[in-house]
């Protein structure tokens, strides 16, 4: 799926070449997190892939915080730049929700702007937060049919769970599904995700979903991730798709997806700023 996503990337980005605009994705990164930094190559990797254009801003965890205020500064004013990140999460001492707010919507690559996140609430069009958005596609993709479901999404935070809750509420293909919104606080857990018809893991920890937490025949998707050195871990235990009819895999599910999205929200800024 990522890769027909990317394929339709590829084109526009040659339509856009054509007319004398090279699509151009900018990334920000705040400290030296290993994992961080190499979820930023592989997007850069990923737009040399399709002919995109791609520049980027590294910020020390002992610079001074104003040097990421200076990063978005620089990235909002650069014409060649038609979106970018901050790479989530920063170092400690930086503030990533006032950067955040300090984007220009219209260059929100993510979809995580205030303004952006509110055109979702409202299904207004506008660029959606990548995971949700290739989680939703991969339901397309392989006509998983959502509309109607109960879907458990386990995890509420602003990158992946929220925004995906809000996403498969709407009615659109993929979506339109009964959503309900745990956590790992919630006592009795493991009896509303053995209720779901799909299940969506977005926490954070690892294996935290066990096969005796999934009702048999449900879809499975494993959002969330952590690493163990340099092995990365998913939030479904593998032994989960013993039960389920259909899972994502640890390696080369969800995290591919979710850079196609990103290409596919710069395109589309692209595409904007050249009309």
């Amino acid at each position: 799926m990522a890769e027909a996503v990317l394929d339709d990337v590829r084109a526009r980005v040659d339509i856009l070449r054509a007319a004398g605009t090279t699509p151009g994705l900018g990334t920000i990164l705040v400290g030296d997190d290993g994992a961080s930094a190499g979820y930023v190559r592989k997007k850069h990797e990923t737009c040399e892939s399709v002919g995109m254009a791609s520049y980027h801003i590294q910020v020390e965890p002992d610079d001074p915080t104003e040097a990421l205020d200076e990063a978005v500064a620089a990235f909002n004013g650069d014409p060649v730049v038609h979106s970018y990140i901050i790479q989530h999460p920063v170092a400690d001492g930086f503030d990533f929700n006032s950067a955040l707010s300090a984007m220009d919507p219209a260059k929100d690559a993510d979809g995580l702007h205030p303004t952006n996140l509110g055109k979702l609430v409202l299904q207004e069009e506008g660029p959606v937060p990548c995971t949700p958005a290739g989680i939703q596609a991969l339901f397309v993709h392989y006509d998983i049919d959502v509309s109607g479901k109960h879907v458990v999404v386990i995890g509420r935070g602003p990158t992946l769970g929220r925004p995906l809750s809000l996403l498969l509420t709407t009615k659109a293909p993929g979506a339109n599904a009964a959503v309900t919104v745990v956590h790992s606080a919630v006592p009795d857990l493991a009896d509303l995700t053995r209720a779901a018809d799909i299940v969506v893991a977005a926490l954070g920890v690892p294996s935290f979903v066990q096969p005796d937490m999934v009702k048999p025949g449900a879809v499975v998707v494993s959002g969330g991730i952590s690493w163990e050195g340099r092995k990365l871990l998913a939030d479904v235990d593998e032994s989960v798709g013993e039960v389920a009819s259909w899972i994502t895999p640890r390696l080369g599910g969800v995290g591919p997806t979710t850079v196609a999205m990103l290409l596919r929200n710069t395109v589309e800024a692209a595409e904007r700023a050249n009309t």
